[in-house]
């Protein structure tokens, strides 16, 4: 007798938590030790697959006088977190095509306590992200591509990305909603579009919703349903703007006994609380709107960190619509 869908789980999927590199976004990852190593131990002990430290970003574009370490992630700043990082735990970081020095600041896998390279880049920048991908992969990385802001990408765009993509070395297709602009149907069809491309080349997809529309939640079980096996999540839903799919719903929605919540409702606790007094994400308003006219939320964050815009939002919405 087959069991209720609501008591099993699937083992194949693997969890990545985003919190410190989407989160500092939020403040130019100036955040302490203190909170990145309570966030990693949380991971470890939660039994979380992967953990996104941060991004690989040039420090000409992000200099170290405005952005914290995890902007960047030497090797002597994540080691002096993690140390060698004795657990079942992959570290990641991010690199954008256009923003990072990566042919000098990716060292081999061999001289780094890095496990996974995650290639974020926009339609356009495919060379530079096939480029960017085999170089990580010939470094010894594991790898992702991440095309972001896909909801704005033409059909032919994202067809003839994929296209390129599947054949390069990175094993996970991630579907990005930079926007958290995506309903579920759309998901859907983005999923099953990315697992035709990748499955010739035994490539897994993966999913990271943004909150705008309160539906990272739901966008990523979505995603799941139709056979996305890699799912991005932070805790509090920590990340720029509205923020991201949060980890503690995420987890307890996936049912594996392998993953423990306790760790992760700590740091809420422990961390996030204090952290919420001094910056702020989540889906406001103004984030609403750019989800729903499928807009970059920078508008929306602009007016958020201006006293005199933030709690107008009929202005917000005249401004919007006039210039869509």
């Amino acid at each position: 007798m087959a069991k209720a869908p609501w008591i099993t789980y699937r083992p194949e999927l693997k969890v990545l938590d985003c919190t410190v590199r989407d989160g500092g976004l939020i403040n130019n990852h100036m955040f302490e030790d203190g909170f990145v190593r309570a966030v990693y131990e949380a991971c470890v002990e939660a039994g979380i697959d992967y953990m996104e430290i941060g991004y690989k970003n040039s420090k000409k574009l992000f200099g170290k006088d405005h952005f914290g370490a995890w902007r960047h992630c030497d090797e002597d700043d994540v080691r002096r977190i993690v140390g060698d990082n004795p657990t079942p735990l992959k570290l990641s970081a991010m690199a954008d095509a256009g923003k990072s020095d990566w042919r000098t600041e990716i060292r081999p896998k061999s001289e780094s306590v890095l496990d996974v390279i995650r290639v974020a880049f926009y339609v356009h920048q495919v060379p530079e992200a096939v480029d960017m991908i085999k170089d990580a992969a010939d470094k010894g990385y594991e790898v992702t591509a991440n095309l972001m802001a896909v909801s704005v990408a033409q059909d032919k765009e994202i067809d003839q990305a994929l296209e390129v993509l599947a054949e390069t070395p990175a094993s996970t297709l991630v579907v990005v909603d930079s926007f958290g602009a995506l309903y579920a149907e759309q998901i859907e069809i983005l999923v099953h579009k990315y697992l035709e491309y990748g499955r010739a080349t035994g490539k897994e997809v993966g999913i990271h919703a943004h909150n705008n529309q309160q539906l990272a939640f739901a966008n990523t079980i979505e995603a799941i349903i139709h056979g996305a096996n890699r799912l991005d999540a932070s805790m509090a839903g920590l990340g720029r703007g509205a923020g991201n799919c949060p980890m503690e719903l995420l987890l307890g929605f996936l049912r594996n006994p392998k993953f423990k919540l306790r760790p992760i409702f700590r740091v809420l606790q422990e961390q996030m609380v204090p952290l919420s007094r001094s910056v702020e994400w989540g889906p406001f308003p103004q984030y609403n709107l750019t989800g729903q006219y499928n807009q970059h939320p920078r508008d929306a964050m602009a007016a958020r960190a201006d006293e005199r815009l933030r709690d107008d939002f009929v202005a917000f919405y005249d401004k919007l619509i006039s210039d869509v």
